[in-house]
């Protein structure tokens, strides 16, 4: 799958081309950890995860960060809760202008120093709770914000935020822990991954759109995914490690399942089906309206 990434681009955008990679391995070993024990296992596992992920919609050949979420140079691309800056790191080798927020100084001041040297056209780390975000109305054309609603205190305010900073026409990537997954970890799950500051609220798939359409925004695509990594995490538990190497044998069997599943005649498709039947995420792209749309204020 890496190979498959590496080829999107001309020998000319070689930079580009190394810096979005190595943002789609950030990512994923940031937001799901990489299911390897010994050393010669690491690039198969990486390049199962990258190859599930492909085929869940991210990080595309055509430079969409995610299916109809493109990226363009001319972007200004802002990425709330950036956590290990994997997604924004796919924007920047896109040539866009990046902004990227998180709680987490060290988050921010690594993802800076991972994105010099890039091909953004301009590089902004900022440390903030996002409460408010410390930057002016309508100055972005692009949002990310994934898996963080669930964490805040107040997910109306926060979302009023993302809106505020987008310009007429800002084109929004959301996603929240899918209710499937959710429900499952409820069972399995140690109490503290339902306590702050982790996830304090699950939203339903029609709480989830719901809560964006009242933002002001204009939902034009709901999907999910993930069914890969809600099983790690259902089996996670019972290993009783942390977050690192070496995995417990039932991880990396797991791993290597899904390995072979995707490489069979059906495993995309299979694949397909399970995402809808037990997703770890949802997804919803949505847009602001346009000041052409936008509605008139009443006469007092």
């Amino acid at each position: 799958m890496i190979t498959r990434l590496k080829r999107i681009f001309s020998a000319n955008q070689r930079s580009a081309q190394q810096q979005t990679v190595r943002a789609a391995q950030t990512s994923l070993s940031a937001e799901q950890p990489v299911v390897a024990a010994a050393s010669e296992d690491v690039a198969a596992i990486n390049d199962v995860t990258l190859q599930d992920a492909n085929l869940s919609g991210w990080f595309l050949e055509n430079g969409e960060l995610f299916t109809d979420f493109q990226i363009q140079p001319e972007d200004h691309v802002l990425d709330v809760g950036c956590g290990d800056g994997g997604l924004i790191g796919f924007c920047a080798g896109r040539g866009a202008e990046v902004t990227f927020v998180d709680i987490d100084e060290q988050k921010v001041k690594d993802t800076e120093s991972r994105l010099q040297g890039s091909a953004a056209s301009g590089i902004h780390g900022l440390v903030s709770d996002a409460n408010p975000l410390p930057l002016p109305d309508n100055h972005v054309n692009k949002v990310i914000c994934t898996e963080v609603l669930e964490h805040v205190d107040d997910p109306v305010n926060f979302l009023a935020e993302l809106v505020r900073v987008g310009k007429p026409g800002a084109l929004y990537l959301l996603s929240v822990p899918d209710i499937a997954s959710e429900t499952v970890q409820q069972t399995v799950a140690p109490p503290l991954y339902f306590e702050k500051p982790h996830h304090i609220r699950i939203l339903s798939r029609e709480d989830f759109p719901r809560l964006v359409s009242d933002a002001g925004l204009i939902i034009e695509k709901q999907t999910c995914y993930g069914f890969f990594w809600s099983m790690f995490w259902a089996f996670f538990w019972t290993c009783d490690q942390d977050l690192s190497d070496p995995w417990h044998p039932l991880l990396q069997q797991w791993g290597r399942t899904w390995e072979t599943l995707l490489s069979m005649r059906d495993g995309p498709r299979i694949k397909q089906a399970l995402d809808q039947a037990l997703p770890k995420s949802q997804v919803i792209i949505a847009r602001k309206p346009s000041a052409a749309h936008r509605q008139p204020h009443s006469e007092s």
